[in-house]
């Protein structure tokens, strides 16, 4: 069994949005959010990437970044008011909480973050209550008036201390007053705090939009930081991986093209240089065609970046998806399950994807079936609306598969349009039957 030891583990959303309280969220290796539209599976990622942005943000005294700019955040959440449920029915507050694994080695290999945020008399978010655990040692940091904090450590009866420069900075760290004032503990909240920053820089995330390419590209001879969240680095992600030598030289490129081949949309995939110029361009060839990336079908511009961002992103990296499958006919909108589970075993990179595909939740019922992936390794959510409230309703599936709890209208009626199929074909020919007799 394959032990994925670099990952976000669980989630917990209480008063955002959607979610009046998501429980404990387990999230595997593959964790897949499905259920209607407008339901809150978006919502479970955007928490993330909200934490993302924040310890990314440049002013380190910011507790949450609900507005960044628009190049270099991924979401403008508004204001306190658009993510503070409209179920809270208590304090005017909101949580996310969230635990990690890091691999064996690192200082810190599983931590906690749990923090809730309110809102100050001039409308700023602020940090109510921070909590940063470890198996080792827990701190916690308390609003109190005027913006002071009470910074607490473990089960200590009194507080450390007590002031406004013992306030959080960017949500996940203590301030260096605070640090200073831990002495022999300081360390390890250090510590901690960096291997929360850690794994919240290692989410990569891909919307359901990705941008057109252009036909071809200057290469610059640099290696981009990840693929976009539109996919607009995608092909300088692709030129760096087959032409700048390295030990990986051609790797991503060559598990691109076999992947699709696999699907069926493409034989292989080529990077071609313009002339003698210091352009390229990616070349598809297909049943002995070659033709411009642009030339080609929108279903292989559509899942380009979610092939190269599995192997383009460094291992332990953590991967949100939103529908993936986007212009993909059945087979290929199948075959994501494989390289989810595949890469997700050799690369230790976790996938969170939410899917509206049938087939890629079907193939993966196959996958446990076969005894290619485990339950425990593949985590399957459904959520679904009760008003103003999301719900979330873990499958309950077996070893061979089987989904024990299936919600109603999952994906439809397949059974009951069968039925009615059979109904309408039945009463057609009592039809016409009569209209013979009549005759």
């Amino acid at each position: 069994m394959v032990i994925h030891n670099d990952m976000i583990s669980q989630l917990h959303l209480q008063n955002f949005k959607a979610w009046r309280d998501s429980g404990p969220v387990r999230l595997a290796p593959v964790t897949m959010l499905l259920g209607t539209n407008s339901s809150g599976k978006s919502t479970l990622l955007q928490s993330l990437l909200l934490l993302k942005q924040t310890v990314a943000s440049p002013d380190r005294t910011v507790h949450l970044n609900l507005r960044g700019d628009e190049v270099n955040d991924f979401l403008d959440f508004g204001q306190f008011d658009n993510v503070l449920s409209h179920a809270c029915d208590g304090p005017r507050q909101f949580g996310l909480a969230f635990d990690f694994q890091r691999p064996p080695g690192e200082r810190v290999t599983q931590g906690r973050f749990d923090c809730h945020y309110g809102q100050t008399a001039s409308g700023a978010v602020a940090v109510q209550a921070l909590a940063l655990s470890s198996p080792e040692q827990r701190f916690r940091a308390m609003r109190r008036d005027k913006g002071a904090y009470s910074l607490w450590v473990g089960d200590d009866a009194q507080p450390r201390g007590k002031g406004s420069h013992l306030a959080p900075e960017r949500s996940i760290a203590l301030s260096a007053d605070a640090i200073a004032l831990l002495g022999a503990d300081g360390a390890h909240a250090q510590d901690l705090s960096l291997a929360m920053r850690r794994e919240l820089e290692g989410l990569v995330y891909l919307g359901p939009w990705r941008r057109k390419p252009e036909r071809d590209h200057v290469w610059h001879k640099t290696q981009p930081g990840d693929v976009g969240s539109d996919g607009h680095r995608v092909v300088e992600a692709l030129l760096a991986s087959a032409l700048l030598k390295t030990e990986d030289q051609g790797h991503t490129l060559a598990q691109v093209s076999h992947w699709l081949q696999v699907m069926g949309i493409a034989d292989s995939l080529e990077v071609r240089q313009v002339g003698r110029s210091s352009r390229y361009e990616l070349v598809v060839h297909q049943h002995g065609v070659a033709a411009n990336l642009l030339d080609v079908g929108i279903g292989v511009l559509q899942v380009l970046p979610v092939l190269t961002a599995a192997y383009f992103v460094p291992p332990g990296s953590t991967v949100l998806l939103e529908e993936p499958e986007i212009h993909l006919h059945p087979l290929a909108q199948a075959t994501l399950a494989d390289l989810f589970v595949q890469v997700s075993q050799q690369r230790q990179v976790q996938f969170i994807v939410e899917t509206h595909s049938e087939h890629l939740f079907r193939r993966m019922q196959t996958l446990i079936a076969r005894e290619q992936t485990h339950p425990h390794h593949c985590q399957m959510l459904f959520v679904e609306r009760q008003g103003a409230q999301a719900k979330l309703v873990p499958l309950d599936v077996d070893d061979f598969g089987t989904v024990r709890n299936w919600p109603a209208q999952f994906f439809g009626d397949s059974v009951g349009e069968a039925r009615e199929q059979a109904r309408a074909r039945a009463q057609r020919t009592r039809e016409a039957a009569s209209r013979g007799q009549e005759t």
